[in-house]
């Protein structure tokens, strides 16, 4: 004669954790949702359910292994007492718990609950672009955008104007309900409220009863002095209207910075490239190089080679954070003439001869 430890497919001295996963195992395989209209699983089902009910509770399962009774309670000497009326449906304890997580309820009650919970509303991304010159001096933007926000109507609320939802009489404002399944009563989101555990009996007619919108705004942006291709300016609160009273999403700025037909940006440095002369560049001396501050002298060293990169200090672009600015790289490029006069082409023979 089988036992209840043969039902579960474990020793008799199977601990604990043992039986609930060989419990965990055969209760999915059999369990009516995955066995719809299966009369030979549903009676499995229920023998082995029965039989972790008994092997799970330790003073029940003390009696079974001294008396053999199958319903964890001493009975009449001479062998086991097959009694299923003595079995306990309506109080499952952990049992729920485990089918909570198999077939759904735990998470139908999950949701019913997360339903009515605040919802922050999503974050919404734009690009404003710049100019060159706009993202090192800084500007005011206007940037219009496109977003879900609260109803102006009804405030949110999704009800008519002068009228409130109400506690849904379905579920009683719990959100959910429970479906009888056999031996299990199943959780499941209320269909009247959807999960909320409020009714709009009156809908909002400017929303339809969501509660929200769409709709373009423009925010001025303040775009900070310095700022690169790609810096995120986030802006608390002007993002996606939240739901169920949860709080808005954030507004992220993107700047694009067009390039520059005369700087390369290297972090807070600007590279510039200065034309010299053969001459200035062998003997020294000096020439004009642009800045975003406008045009100042600078010393060419003797001896420059091209492409030599000379530093003028603080002219470059502003730090965001306030500290100052980079600097201005003035990269040497030396200029051959294309043609030479006269009096040139003797100069650069004798020099030719020199170096020769």
């Amino acid at each position: 004669m089988s036992t209840l430890y043969d039902t579960l497919g474990v020793k008799k001295g199977a601990s604990e954790e043992e039986l609930k996963k060989a419990y965990r195992r055969l209760a999915r395989k059999h369990h009516p949702d995955a066995n719809a209209g299966d009369k030979e699983s549903e009676e499995k089902f229920k023998e082995v359910q029965h039989a972790y009910d008994v092997l799970s509770d330790p003073e029940k399962r003390k009696a079974y292994d001294r008396f053999g009774s199958q319903n964890g309670r001493p009975g009449p000497a001479g062998g086991p007492n097959v009694d299923f009326g003595d079995f306990d449906f309506g109080n499952l304890g952990d049992i729920g718990d485990i089918f909570g997580g198999l077939f759904g309820g735990g998470a139908a009650r999950t949701r019913g609950r997360a339903a009515r919970q605040p919802v922050r509303g999503a974050d919404v991304e734009v690009d404003v672009h710049l100019s060159f010159e706009d993202s090192l001096r800084g500007v005011e933007a206007k940037v219009p955008v496109e977003l879900m926000t609260a109803c102006r109507e009804c405030g949110g609320t999704g009800a008519q104007p002068g009228t409130a939802p109400v506690i849904c009489p379905e579920c009683n404002g719990r959100g959910v309900k429970a479906e009888s399944q056999g031996l299990f009563a199943l959780s499941q989101p209320c269909p009247r409220c959807r999960g909320n555990g409020t009714v709009i009996e009156q809908p909002c007619p400017h929303c339809h009863g969501t509660g929200r919108e769409r709709r373009i705004k423009t925010y001025t942006v303040n775009i900070k002095p310095g700022v690169k291709d790609g810096t995120r300016i986030r802006l608390k609160g002007k993002g996606e209207a939240g739901q169920n009273g949860g709080p808005a999403g954030d507004l992220i700025v993107i700047t694009r910075v067009a390039q520059s037909p005369i700087y390369e940006r290297r972090g807070d440095n600007l590279v510039v490239e200065v034309p010299v002369s053969y001459a200035t560049a062998a003997l020294g001396g000096s020439v004009e190089a642009p800045t975003p501050d406008g045009t100042v002298s600078l010393k060419i060293p003797a001896g420059s080679e091209d492409g030599k990169l000379l530093r003028i200090k603080g002219r470059g672009a502003p730090k965001l954070n306030g500290s100052g600015k980079g600097d201005v790289l003035a990269r040497v490029r030396i200029q051959v003439p294309k043609r030479v006069n006269k009096k040139e082409r003797e100069l650069l023979e004798e020099l030719k001869k020199v170096n020769g």
